[in-house]
């Protein structure tokens, strides 16, 4: 059994679902399970729509929904070859567009958006996306049942993002999907979404239908899970920004969700956790070049002649500093600092403090930048102001770089090689940091100079 996930990107047109419904008619044998996400771009145009009807954008709002009615409408218009079929799937889909019609008149009239509301309209880019994926592979001969994940998936109240209550999941999955698929069934399920238990609905936040595509993969024992994207795989770097990067064939869990938190196009940590509990191989594959193995992701790290994987960067950030004589020996300071970051939701890339704890650096998103440098001045106002901390200074438009691997934990002369080929790049380095895992070294640029670095360091390592 394999679960299949597809993207926007993947059913975001006429071909690409064709391609789809394609790869999932030659892995019947298989028994696939099947979860998309809504077309490309749906998403973003129901939530900007939702904006034009909370200002009483009628005109906005009116456009929008006429453009999704015929995305989706030319669709059933264009592919679907029985007569009966492509009636019931414009019926649908014109039921489902005039309720949504509805929830934007009801943000409209109330002048009210909450974020209860914007799940339930997100919700709909889903169910339009599966409802055609099912109709189209019924035309491919392919033996298939839409299911609403929102019948599957239980969630608690946080709306946006919410937290699966995996007991009574997987014991749903297990009770209403697997007989299906037993049967010879091909589930497409909508990805993203999922309900409370006194069914509201909720999302899963960023990356969710990947999530779901785990949720269920996880629950039904699946053989694999499988994503299938717009690239070949996890590669060795961005490959815009270095010359001869190259698809990795096989990395670990961890691996992945340390080349995921700094950039890489990979798949996110909170999608790999049901993955990870049952030991389940995740495999990133490419619509476009469905032939292409792609990268497994697994408990082992795999061999892939260097020990060091992949190198990744992120740009616009801000390093902070924080210094002075009066830090040095007194408890507390570094709690106080991420207390306040904490209290105006401001998120730390990176941390790096001398032992002499003269001075404590961090790095945040250069958008949060102003909103924590203000919370921080007024938690040490007194300090500041009786010279125990000298200043609060910052550094925009720099970038993190990151070497990732599991081989390079108890391997001499990795940062030695890093920071030398860096040198040689004339590349000045800001600040560093390492764990005690030995995963993963990171350190701060000037944003000018990332790309020089990145190269540098894939070079020298022979990731090519």
């Amino acid at each position: 059994m394999i679960t299949m996930k597809f993207g926007g990107t993947s059913v975001g047109d006429l071909q690409r679902l064709q391609d789809v419904a394609s790869i999932v008619q030659s892995y019947v044998p298989e028994r696939p399970v099947v979860v998309a996400s809504a077309m490309s771009g749906v998403t973003n145009l129901l939530l900007e729509t939702a904006t034009h009807a909370l200002h009483r954008d009628a005109e906005a709002v009116k456009k929008n929904i006429e453009s999704l009615k015929e995305k989706h409408l030319n669709v059933a218009n264009t592919l679907l070859k029985d007569a009966a079929r492509h009636r019931e799937l414009i019926n649908n889909q014109t039921t489902l567009i005039e309720e949504l019609a509805n929830l934007y008149r009801g943000v409209s009239l109330l002048k009210e958006l909450s974020s209860r509301s914007l799940d339930a309209i997100a919700s709909y880019g889903e169910i339009l996306s599966c409802l055609q994926l099912a109709a189209l592979l019924k035309d491919y001969n392919v033996p298939v049942e839409f299911v609403d994940a929102r019948t599957l998936i239980r969630t608690d109240h946080h709306f946006g993002e919410a937290s699966v209550d995996f007991d009574v999941t997987n014991r749903n999955i297990q009770t209403l999907l697997l007989p299906k698929v037993e049967q010879g069934i091909v589930p497409v399920i909508t990805g993203f979404i999922a309900t409370t238990d006194d069914c509201i609905t909720t999302t899963l936040g960023r990356s969710g239908s990947d999530y779901t595509g785990s949720i269920v993969g996880a629950a039904l024992d699946a053989d694999e899970i499988w994503i299938w994207t717009d690239v070949d795989g996890v590669m060795t770097a961005d490959p815009r920004y270095v010359n001869g990067a190259k698809v990795l064939p096989e990395i670990s869990y961890r691996e992945a969700a340390e080349m995921s938190y700094f950039g890489a196009k990979v798949i996110h940590p909170k999608t790999m956790m049901p993955a990870i509990e049952k030991n389940i191989p995740i495999r990133i594959k490419n619509t476009f070049n469905p032939s292409y193995a792609g990268t497994l992701i697994s408990k082992k790290s795999g061999s892939s002649g260097s020990v060091v994987k992949n190198i990744t960067s992120i740009d616009h950030l801000s390093i902070v500093s924080i210094e002075g004589n009066g830090m040095m020996g007194v408890p507390g300071v570094s709690a106080r600092i991420f207390s306040s970051l904490a209290r105006v939701g401001v998120n730390v890339m990176m941390i790096s403090q001398a032992s002499s704890e003269h001075n404590v650096c961090f790095v945040v998103p250069q958008k949060d930048c102003e909103r924590a440098l203000a919370e921080l001045r007024k938690e040490f106002d007194i300090d500041l102001a009786r010279k125990m901390i000298d200043d609060i200074t910052v550094e925009d438009q720099v970038s993190i770089v990151a070497i990732v691997g599991e081989g390079m934990k108890g391997t001499r002369g990795i940062a030695g090689k890093t920071f030398t080929a860096v040198a040689n790049a004339d590349v000045n380095l800001v600040a560093i940091a390492q764990g005690s895992s030995e995963l993963n070294i990171s350190f701060v640029v000037k944003q000018a100079e990332v790309r020089k670095a990145v190269q540098a360091i894939h070079d020298v390592f022979h990731l090519n």
